[in-house]
């Protein structure tokens, strides 16, 4: 099996700001705590599928809106 390599950014914060929702309003939305969407913001903890889904349903855009991914060269 592969050993997973990359990067997942995502763009929480700046959605955050653009529907004028804040943290707490966010973790809510998705079902978790404030400190969840805080370590996510700051890269820290890796969402799973159907939180990354929550997520993007609570700033009503498609999943890759909010998330990104990207492999470390050596996996290209």
């Amino acid at each position: 099996m592969k050993k997973q390599n990359g990067k997942l950014s995502n763009r929480i914060a700046v959605l955050r700001a653009e529907h004028k929702m804040t943290q707490k309003d966010l973790a809510e939305k998705a079902g978790v705590s404030r400190q969840t969407i805080i370590s996510i913001e700051n890269s820290r903890y890796t969402p799973s599928l159907i939180l990354a889904f929550e997520i993007a349903n609570a700033f009503k855009v498609e999943i890759n809106e909010v998330f990104g991914y990207a492999p470390f060269e050596e996996d290209i």
